[in-house]
């Protein structure tokens, strides 16, 4: 197994203290914060869990926060992968074939039940490398991810596209993003238990044919979001430098739209040239911006040669801010927090999740279309904000901006996604240890008969 790098003193640790081991598995940035929550409460309820990381985020900015949420002392297995998406999926399927070897010829008595999150590669391919390897199902923590859209009717007059947005008829729309929306399609297929979110999330699986529950144990709880727990477990942390140490600018001037673009549909040419073109505008106006320049929003700046001239409006412009991404989640939380940020112009998911239990800062989501419509119909504390051009975004920011009805209903809008969700998680999987890690129809119809694990001839 030269590819996989397995710390054999923390998983044998783990893999001996119990029959059933949780195997907690993280790839990108938003894994680690969401998923922390999970190895906290398995730890603090003396459940044997380890970290399986797929190695995707690993270097000391995207990988910080696995430094940064303790997650590193817990890796007992670092798959390593790298490439673009066919190369991360094959070796993701070829190297979790070589892992579950391992742990049958080593632990043939203990039961890995692998906990996949949200919409990543990962989310994707692990559940259906697992099952083909182990003829074993998986868990997975924020399942039922499913994008709608509104109708959209009334660009031309912003009141009216934000009462279409709150109050009008959405349907669904999974085309993006991609291809998030892919991964946490197929991630159902090979998941026995799904963790969803929110009743919305729930009523998506059981629409598709997944059982609410089998022989009349549950198999899709409404858990909430274990990124409440993140936001708790950060309120009280004692920063050793503040965010304002870091970006003084931040805290001389307030309202500030910080930016953060990073998805594959919003860097094809026509959506980037608009999103770039309403910052500008918003800039040259006088609102206060701070640009975050992600890996992939450097590349499509320079690409659409476009970065020089952010570069230069940020050296003229004290009321811009261009800055790389920010190493510490715990910054982004506290300028979040601080009444210092009147909205995030965002096309992350996550960030949708965060500003709906974050009543500081408005959340302006940069998209046709939501895989959290329930922050927009149900809660009202995100507004769509499609990047048809520079000139519509810019004019429904700043009437959004304007508006104090609107600044009003947004911060008046509920928490959805939970509290406690992480200990939610282990103490379900704990309850149904007892279970097969997967089951034949015959199994879900109640018949008697022969349940021996298959293996291949």
């Amino acid at each position: 197994m030269d590819n996989i790098q397995i710390y054999d003193n923390r998983l044998a640790h783990q893999m001996e203290a119990g029959d059933t081991v949780l195997a907690v598995v993280t790839a990108t940035k938003p894994d680690f914060y969401k998923q922390a929550p999970i190895v906290m409460a398995a730890q603090r309820r003396g459940v044997p869990c380890f970290v399986l990381h797929t190695g995707q985020h690993h270097d000391d900015l995207l990988g910080h926060g696995l430094t940064e949420y303790g997650l590193d002392e817990r890796i007992a297995v670092d798959l390593g992968i790298r490439g673009d998406l066919s190369q991360k999926a094959a070796e993701l399927i070829a190297l979790i074939k070589e892992f579950s070897n391992h742990i049958s010829d080593v632990y043939p008595d203990t039961t890995v039940m692998p906990i996949v999150h949200g919409d990543t590669l990962a989310a994707g391919i692990v559940p259906q490398a697992w099952m083909f390897a182990t003829n074993q199902l998986v868990a997975h923590n924020e399942a039922g991810l499913r994008g709608m859209s509104p109708s959209f009717t009334n660009e031309a007059d912003p009141a009216a596209f934000i009462d279409d947005q709150w109050e009008g008829k959405w349907s669904l729309n999974r085309t993006e993003p991609f291809p998030e929306q892919y991964d946490t399609f197929i991630g159902s297929a090979a998941s026995l238990y799904q963790f969803a979110p929110t009743e919305l999330n729930r009523e998506h699986l059981v629409r598709e044919g997944y059982p609410a529950e089998v022989a009349g144990r549950t198999r899709i709880p409404v858990v909430g979001n274990s990124v409440v727990d993140t936001i708790a477990m950060k309120a009280d942390e004692n920063l050793s430098e503040s965010v304002f140490d870091v970006f003084p600018v931040l805290e001389a001037r307030d309202d500030w739209i910080r930016v953060d673009i990073h998805r594959r549909a919003n860097l094809l040419p026509d959506r980037f040239r608009s999103i770039i073109d309403c910052v500008v505008r918003l800039v040259k106006t006088g609102y206060n911006v701070a640009f975050v320049e992600l890996t992939a929003t450097r590349a499509a700046l320079e690409n659409y040669g476009l970065r020089d001239r952010l570069v230069g409006l940020a050296d003229d412009r004290e009321n811009f801010l261009f800055t790389p991404l920010w190493q510490k989640h715990a910054h982004v939380y506290e300028f979040l927090r601080s009444g210092q940020c009147f909205a995030e112009l965002t096309d992350s998911g996550s960030m949708q999740e965060e500003l709906n239990h974050i009543d500081e800062t408005f959340c302006l989501t940069v998209r046709y279309n939501t895989d959290r419509p329930e922050t927009v119909f149900d809660a009202q504390t995100n507004l769509l904000v499609p990047p048809t051009s520079g000139e519509a975004m810019y004019d429904l920011l700043t009437h959004v901006y304007e508006s104090d009805s609107i600044r009003q209903r947004m911060s008046d809008g509920p928490s959805l996604y939970g509290e406690n969700v992480g200990d939610s998680i282990v103490e379900f999987l704990m309850e149904h240890r007892d279970e097969n890690p997967f089951d034949w129809a015959h199994e879900r119809l109640g018949f008697e008969a022969n349940t021996q694990r298959f293996e291949y001839l």
